[in-house]
């Protein structure tokens, strides 16, 4: 067994003092601030050597393991002070010490990234779960709901953040985790079983077509899991037309977009930010409607929110991969001539192409979502809005103030919140 993986399980063993949780009630912090106090301490010999990477070596402390526990160390203190459940507490534990032990384990045998993914993907995943079960002595379909948020949440960090960033990591996934236990949704064990495999099945797709990086592809399984389970079957066929048909749009004649200089990096395949960026909106709203009654906010606009904010999101993709192709383009707010790829720039072409995603995403609303036909009008009205912001914030902020991604959020959020507000001010009932 080599160094990294010796280290791994080491990591990993530390993270199964999550167990003891429910023994130690209000202290489940206790084990997790002794690890931090020997890991302070130890600077010398095997325990060190075992522990250490690279830069802890540089350092003289073991400040990945004390970063590590110090995060878990937090977590613990949030059971008895905020009634976070310890399931949701060991889960996001062990989604991390277990997922790295897999990654490392994998990576012994086959180098690539998507296969360290998988492997960390698939033991966080039995970790997060086992871990629930241990605690709690049951299982329900809402622990595996939770295994597989933990899971995939934690894969996508793992795979943006090293081993320096333990803390943000754990500290993350336990945030989310108790917010999904807060929300208390009551999935069915079929619904979570189609989940995992309809989303698999689309973020492999979308990897192996070129379509989306290892870190775009975890987004996208990730926030579609959140869609199927937290919204339902006609919230995932929307959010997965987004990724689909933007995925090929930006595919759509690549050569000539890198002949003029406007294609997307990495050969088309969309990362983290790009998907977050134009998913953070539809998240939001999802979340806001799986709350329900607690908020005080009718669902019907959270519903109006969601579906018009990705309206917007393909609107904006569709403008841009598909105007860029013709021209000449025109800035929006001056109309002057400019040359392709210009921030804030327009094409009639574009705008059409646009409108039509958006009316793409209208249909679906109204046909899956069951809205009435005024209420898919209004998300129709969104995907303008949104794509108008997106257009009007490249010419104005973008690049000096914001990045890309930053504006397709603004954007995409302008769109939900018009849908919703256009709702409330005109007097439209949704469904």
């Amino acid at each position: 067994m080599t160094l990294p993986l010796r280290r791994a399980a080491a990591y990993a063993l530390v993270s199964t003092l999550a167990l003891a949780a429910p023994l130690l009630g209000r202290f489940a912090a206790a084990p997790f601030v002794a690890v931090a106090v020997l890991a302070y301490a130890v600077t010398d010999g095997p325990a060190f050597r075992l522990f250490a990477y690279p830069w802890d070596e540089n350092a003289g402390r073991l400040r990945s393991l004390l970063g590590f526990a110090l995060a878990a160390t937090g977590l613990g203190v949030l059971v008895p002070a905020f009634d976070v459940g310890v399931g949701a507490f060991a889960a996001a534990v062990l989604a991390l010490g277990y997922g790295d032990f897999g990654r490392r384990l994998v990576l012994e045998y086959r180098e690539r990234a998507l296969a360290g993914s998988v492997g960390f993907v698939a033991a966080s995943l039995v970790g997060a779960l086992l871990g629930q079960v241990v605690v709690t002595a049951a299982l329900t379909p809402f622990m595996a709901f939770l295994a597989v948020s933990a899971a995939l949440l934690a894969g996508l960090l793992r795979e943006t953040f090293t081993e320096r960033d333990y803390p943000y990591v754990v500290l993350s996934v336990g945030l989310v985790c108790w917010l999904l236990t807060l929300l208390d949704p009551a999935p069915s064990w079929t619904r979570i079983a189609v989940a995992v495999a309809l989303t698999v099945v689309f973020g492999g797709l979308s990897y192996g077509l070129g379509a989306a990086s290892v870190t775009g592809m975890l987004t996208g399984v990730f926030l579609g899991v959140l869609a199927l389970v937290l919204g339902g079957y006609g919230w995932f066929a929307v959010l997965v037309t987004f990724f689909a048909v933007g995925g090929l749009a930006s595919k759509y004649r690549y050569d000539e977009k890198q002949d003029i200089g406007v294609a997307e990096e990495n050969d088309g395949a969309r990362g983290s930010g790009n998907v977050l960026g134009n998913s953070l909106a539809a998240v939001v709203a999802l979340l806001g409607y799986a709350a329900g009654p607690a908020l005080a906010v009718p669902s019907a606009l959270f519903a109006l929110a969601f579906a018009g904010s990705v309206a917007a999101a393909l609107a904006d993709t569709l403008s841009s991969e598909i105007g860029t192709l013709y021209g000449p383009p025109h800035l929006v707010t001056t109309f002057e001539t400019v040359p392709p790829g210009t921030d804030g720039a327009v094409t009639w072409q574009g705008e059409l192409a646009g409108i039509a995603g958006a009316l793409v995403v209208a249909a679906l609303a109204d046909a899956l979502l069951g809205f009435s036909t005024a209420g898919a009008t209004l998300v129709l009205a969104g995907g303008v809005v949104g794509m108008t912001v997106d257009s009007l914030a490249g010419a104005t902020i973008e690049g000096g103030y914001v990045g890309n991604q930053t504006v397709n959020a603004l954007a995409t959020g302008c769109g939900g919140l018009a849908s919703a507000l256009l709702a409330l001010a005109l007097g439209v009932v949704a469904f």
